[in-house]
């Protein structure tokens, strides 16, 4: 049986983009924030999707974390300065 890939990104990695587009007060850096995260979401899914054994998890929180990011994008599309509002 061959050996299981090593996955090539790191969970830490998305994660802490991710969070940090969705704590970001300064409504003109939040797109490029969303698209640093989704550069770094869309390869991890890939990883795990290649990987052998059980991921779920991290699978079903990657999915969430591209949803959270597609709503704030919209309501950026829409409110354009909402954020100012909070």
């Amino acid at each position: 049986m061959p050996a299981a890939l090593p996955l090539l990104s790191e969970p830490k990695d998305w994660k802490q983009l991710y969070i940090a587009a969705l704590l970001e007060a300064d409504v003109q850096l939040i797109p490029s924030l969303i698209a640093n995260a989704e550069q770094a979401i869309v390869p991890r899914a890939r990883d795990l999707f290649a990987a052998s054994g059980d991921h779920i998890q991290e699978e079903e929180a990657l999915d969430d974390a591209l949803y959270a990011l597609h709503a704030l994008k919209s309501c950026l599309a829409v409110h354009g300065r909402f954020a100012e509002a909070a």
